[in-house]
């Protein structure tokens, strides 16, 4: 058990208050439709984006997965980064559920870009696949939870809507890029034929994802979501938490931005950090000097109580969250001092 875990912010555990109301929400059975608590949660979720409707879905993972089964048909494709978390930890879904395969473009932030688009839209010919949506994940966890300008955003829905693709959007950190760009929630609606939304990393709340977009989509997906084993019973309880989260724990990630600024600086300067990515939001990715392993300084950290997190080689991660402090803060700077 770390002292001060840093290795994602999906480690948050519920605070009492809670606790509190996840034990008094009511709660009824959610696959007969009638749970009033998930109803309430799926409901506030829509107003808050304008969108039709929603779904409460078990993890990010089965929100997004759903949402490319409901668009997708065997052999069609998706672009996307090839960062996607969609892409790259989520099982080989796309290839294993939705039966598509997928064409990348972005730069080195995880950003993608409309020219690069263009450039992966298959012509209308037999022998290639189908090019059918487009899927932007924001924040982008493994560019260093960067954010797209809104003005990308519109640039790369204007490219969807000429092209004939279905706009799909990752925002298993979206509160957080809302936060850090001022963006709005209405706004994000608007641009994207389905949202996915992950309750459970930096909003706190112990499980869950919110799937948003119109009618149709949320009927289907709903659908799938019960063929797959999805199907929610007493979730009242769980819907409660993200109800609370929703309520307590939006406008407070500003405080994980700012420590993950603070700690970028701390890291920058160390004489044996290489490279560190200037965090937009929460996530802080930094590489170490060649001559430093990566794994045993991991766990060197590991032995000292604090759990950060690999993203491959050169890309060591720390996640700040709610329930990191102040003192913990320090603890990791000491023991960074020390090496």
């Amino acid at each position: 058990m770390f002292t001060v875990d840093l290795r994602s912010d999906t480690v948050t555990r519920p605070s009492d208050a809670m606790k509190k109301a996840m034990i008094e929400s009511p709660v009824g059975d959610d696959v007969l439709g009638d749970d009033p608590t998930v109803m309430r949660l799926e409901s506030v979720m829509a107003e808050r984006f304008g969108m039709d409707g929603s779904l409460f879905c078990v993890s990010g993972t089965q929100a997004n997965q759903i949402a490319l089964m409901s668009h997708l048909s065997p052999g069609d494709e998706v672009i996307c980064h090839p960062y996607a978390h969609i892409y790259n930890y989520e099982g080989g879904g796309i290839a294993a559920n939705a039966h598509a395969s997928v064409a990348f473009t972005g730069d080195d932030r995880g950003i993608m870009h409309p020219e690069g688009v263009l450039s992966c839209l298959k012509a209308d010919d037999i022998h290639f696949p189908k090019s059918r949506v487009l899927a932007v994940e924001n924040t982008s966890n493994k560019g260093g939870g960067t954010c797209y300008e809104w003005e990308e955003i519109e640039a790369l829905r204007a490219v969807a809507s000429k092209s004939g693709l279905l706009f799909h959007l990752d925002g298993a950190r979206l509160y957080n890029a809302l936060i850090a760009k001022n963006h709005s929630e209405s706004d994000y609606g608007a641009a994207f034929d389905s949202i996915s939304i992950c309750l459970s990393k930096g909003l706190g709340a112990p499980v869950g994802s919110i799937l948003l977009g119109n009618e149709a989509f949320i009927a289907h997906a709903k659908r799938i979501r019960k063929r797959i084993g999805g199907g929610w019973r007493q979730a009242g309880f769980l819907a409660g938490a993200a109800l609370y989260a929703m309520e307590h724990n939006v406008e407070r990630l500003a405080i994980d931005h700012a420590a993950a600024s603070d700690m970028a600086v701390f890291l920058q300067s160390l004489p044996y950090i290489s490279t560190v990515i200037s965090p937009e939001t929460n996530v802080l990715i930094f590489a170490l000097n060649e001559d430093l392993n990566q794994g045993r300084f991991i766990a060197d950290l590991a032995e000292k109580g604090i759990g950060i997190s690999q993203m491959g080689p050169g890309k060591c991660r720390m996640v700040f969250h709610l329930d990191i402090t102040e003192a913990h803060i320090k603890k990791v700077k000491s023991a960074l001092s020390s090496f």
